[in-house]
């Protein structure tokens, strides 16, 4: 059983995250959020979150990015706009998250949509 403490203290990061998901966000500063070191820190948002900070950081960005794409924004405008570095880096994480790039998100929420 994961000490109350620890669990909220993951709320602070989880919070920044969700708030700061479009700048750089480092596993120290989270870590600092949580007052606990780096290796603890890391330790305790896997067990409590079920995947490492990083892997989360990059949900809530590609989460971010289908709300963007699906409102129109351009992928080149989206990738910025939630955080990495470049469209190839993002269209990476984005079919490692999703199954399929960008594109073809947009093509099947149009199919989805005119169906």
């Amino acid at each position: 059983m994961m000490p109350a403490k620890s669990a909220a203290a993951l709320d602070d990061a989880l919070a920044f995250i969700e708030a700061h998901f479009d700048e750089p966000v480092r596993l120290a500063q989270l870590a600092e959020l949580s007052a606990l070191s780096v290796s603890r820190f890391a330790t305790v948002f896997r067990q409590q979150v079920g995947l490492s900070p990083y892997r989360y950081l990059c949900g809530v960005r590609i989460r971010r990015a289908q709300t963007l794409l699906l409102a129109g924004v351009p992928g080149s405008v989206v990738a910025a706009e939630v955080g990495f570095f470049d469209q190839s880096h993002f269209a990476r994480h984005f079919k490692r998250f999703c199954g399929m790039t960008p594109s073809s998100f947009l093509q099947s929420a149009r199919s989805v949509k005119a169906g």
